[in-house]
């Protein structure tokens, strides 16, 4: 796996442990920082593709330095790793940039996976997390890096989507795994990614966060009617 990864994390021990991890995957940990302050700093000379990054630090939290980061350094995609489950956490760091959000219980195999797909250009996002970033989105809209609800339905109805990619996004938006939606759409788990990936160049959208947030501005989790 070619990607220069970054960890920052205020504990020593899980910083050591898992960058330990990392490299017997065959994973290039080309720096670490204790807090958000630092990873600004290192980020600047060490040019890392990927930021696993915790929220919860001294002198800068991972939220703060999340912004600071894609302000200055736009295409780092930058994914929380964290023992937060809170929606404000989550939502923050979704709607600030993040390319991902994953819970540290989570296995070794399943990040060294998930870092892999996120480089293919997929969303990493722990389980069950899906679906709470839909029903913020459905409470409070479209934020403003999204595309404008008026511009997202001229595309629908400009036949920008076709209707398989409008019946994999209704999936994911409901929070549905890219192999279940193969499965119940009669496609391999490979051409469901395909599709989004296509549905996400057209639409121009950066993660899955934010498909999820224009299927939600459409009505599509609501159920779509057939024409």
């Amino acid at each position: 796996m070619q990607m220069k990864l970054m960890l920052v994390d205020d504990h020593p021990l899980f910083l050591e442990g898992l960058q330990y991890l990392l490299k017997t995957h065959g994973i290039d940990v080309v720096g670490t920082a204790n807090d958000g302050k630092e990873a600004l700093i290192k980020c600047r000379t060490l040019n890392p593709d990927i930021i696993l990054m915790d929220i919860r630090m001294p002198e800068c939290s991972g939220i703060d330095a999340l912004k600071l980061i894609k302000a200055e350094m736009p295409d780092v995609k930058i994914v929380m790793l964290t023992t937060s489950e809170e929606d404000d956490d989550l939502f923050e760091a979704i709607k600030c940039g993040a390319s991902g959000y994953l819970i540290k219980n989570t296995t070794a195999q399943a990040l060294v996976d998930m870092l892999s797909e996120l480089e293919k250009g997929e969303v990493p996002l722990s389980p069950g997390l899906a679906s709470r970033i839909l029903r913020e989105f459905r409470h409070s809209g479209l934020n403003d890096n999204t595309l404008s609800t008026r511009h997202i339905a001229e595309d629908t109805q400009s036949g920008q989507l076709t209707e398989r990619q409008l019946e994999v996004l209704e999936m994911v938006a409901k929070g549905i795994t890219y192999k279940e939606a193969g499965v119940a759409l009669g496609l391999t788990e490979r051409t469901v990614k395909y599709h989004m990936g296509r549905i996400i160049e057209r639409l121009h959208l950066e993660n899955r966060a934010q498909v999820i947030a224009y299927a939600a501005s459409i009505g599509l989790i609501e159920g779509r009617e057939k024409s």
